[in-house]
């Protein structure tokens, strides 16, 4: 019969040795990956990233009245800040990406922050992806890309409101800009552009009003209204589909519905 003594040898010799087969294994196992953490200015497939200082976000999504009605989308949308935001106030967004480590942090965080239904992300190009379902689009990129995407823009419904960090939309102006001061915090990249995209309603219009012969720079107008045998110049502006003019010292509102222009 062993004795206590040679049972203690033998516990203690298969521990051991339990121990140096695992150890063994590990050494042969690739270390765990670490948490993907992105630098501020690292490069990306068309601009360096730059995280948007959040009362940025918040302001973008002001400018642009984001509600839980909106499906936003977000083009570059880096560590998925602006997503998540837009989805805390309800609204469905997402984030297009090419980045692939981004779009598994952006998930991630999501997940984190509880939004993860609301919140999506893809791996995509922005050249190469349809913006039509979006009411809202938002972006922080460089002057020469939004020029790029501005025909894709401007052929969206009348209406979609686009907000830009920092960058504007070269000679189609901003219908509204908002400059954050230090006292929020912000020290850098703390403007923000926001334009609703004009209907088009360039060409001539015959109404009971009289015949409209309207000329568009982007949601600027200019042009002539004829009535009552008199021509009258005028100038105007687009909201989306709703517009204003004045001519002949009177002043018309009116809404484009579809391909018709009704003045009120």
């Amino acid at each position: 019969m062993p004795t206590a003594s040679l049972i203690r040898r033998t516990g203690l010799a298969l521990l051991l040795a339990a121990f140096s087969t695992l150890a063994q294994a590990q050494q042969g196992k690739p270390a765990a990956p670490s948490a993907y953490e992105p630098q501020s200015g690292q490069a990306g497939k068309d601009v360096v990233w730059v995280p948007t200082p959040q009362v940025v976000v918040d302001k973008m999504l002001d400018m642009a009245k984001v509600t839980k009605e909106d499906f936003v989308m977000d083009l570059g949308s880096g560590d998925g800040r602006t997503v998540i935001t837009a989805a805390k106030r309800g609204a469905r967004a997402l984030g297009i990406e090419y980045n692939p480590d981004m779009v598994e942090l952006s998930r991630r965080n999501a997940e984190k922050e509880g939004v993860a239904a609301k919140a999506t992300f893809v791996k995509a190009d922005l050249f190469e992806t349809d913006f039509s379902r979006a009411s809202v689009i938002t972006m922080f990129l460089l002057p020469a890309i939004n020029l790029k995407l501005r025909p894709q823009i401007l052929n969206l419904k009348p209406g979609t409101r686009i907000v830009s960090n920092s960058f504007t939309m070269d000679d189609w102006n901003a219908d509204e800009t908002a400059t954050l001061g230090s006292e929020t915090g912000c020290t850098s990249f703390c403007t923000a552009y926001f334009w609703l995209v004009p209907a088009k309603v360039a060409g001539i219009h015959k109404l009971p009003q009289g015949e409209l012969n309207l000329k568009q720079h982007f949601q600027m107008l200019s042009g002539t209204l004829s009535t009552e045998g008199r021509t009258f110049a005028l100038e105007g502006q687009m909201r989306g589909e709703e517009i204003t003019f004045k001519a002949g010292g009177r002043e018309y509102r009116g809404r484009m519905n579809g391909k018709s222009l009704e003045l009120r």
